[in-house]
Order: C-alpha cells, then sequence, then structure tokens
C-alpha cells in the first residue's frame, strides 16, 4: 500500500474531444452526489461527494485549445492517490485521451513532463502549448 507522503495534495487532468455533459454525466455517475455551485465563462464550480467526502471540483472547457476540458479536484480526499490513477479511470470511462502532470507539482519538477493515457496504454510525453 501506498504510503500518504505519495498522495498528490489534488487531482487535476485534461480530457480531450469530449463535451461538458459527457464530463458530467461520468462524474454524476462516479460521484455519491454532484451540486453545481456556479458556472461562468465556460468555468464550473461543482461540489461532489466521492465515498462520502466532499470535494471541490473546478471544470474548465477549452483549458488547452478547444480540445482540452481541465477538471480539478480541488483536495487530497479523492479516491485516487495520485492525478495518474484518476486520468486512467476517466480514459477508459469516456474512451478518450486523458492527460495529467508526472508529480504532484514539487519544486524542481518539470512542467512540461506529462502522462498521456489512451486506449489502455500510459506513456510518459513532454506536452509544451504553442
Amino acid at each position: 500500500m501506498m504510503s500518504n507522503d505519495n498522495r498528490h495534495p489534488d487531482i487535476e487532468i485534461y480530457i480531450k474531444n469530449r463535451s461538458l455533459d459527457q464530463i458530467l454525466e461520468w462524474l454524476r455517475e462516479r460521484c455519491d452526489s454532484l451540486e453545481p455551485q456556479h458556472s461562468g465563462g465556460g468555468t464550473h464550480a461543482l461540489k461532489a461527494v466521492l465515498d462520502g467526502v466532499t470535494v471541490p471540483v473546478m471544470i474548465h472547457e477549452k483549458a488547452v485549445g478547444k480540445a482540452w476540458i481541465s477538471v480539478w479536484f480541488r483536495s487530497d480526499a479523492t479516491p485516487w492517490v495520485r492525478d495518474l490513477d484518476c486520468a486512467e479511470e476517466v480514459s477508459n470511462a469516456l474512451d478518450t485521451q486523458v492527460r495529467c502532470i508526472v508529480s504532484g507539482w514539487q519544486d524542481g519538477d518539470d512542467p512540461d513532463e506529462w502522462w498521456r493515457i489512451e486506449n489502455g496504454s500510459t506513456e510518459k510525453i513532454t506536452w509544451r502549448t504553442e
């Protein structure tokens, strides 16, 4: 079992070519409950209950270009230890490419080093946006 030292302080993933509705549908299925808090300008704040724990969630449409939607679970009290665990689950559930940062943001980490998860395969990539 992994120690809590390896648990990421929050979980953020980037989902490719899926609509907000598709992502919200997955969240509704995955969460005990999901309540919209406020929305505006392509940003949506929600309150999710996952395994009995309330977690604030932010969704940013067009987070990177037009193809990517960011989903940010703003808590370490999620069912996932690392961003990668969540990204693999979402990639399988929505049958699309999902990306996440390689590590849980520490000083000295390469901000361009990402995991790309697609079709059950996980690959470390360099993601630089133009």
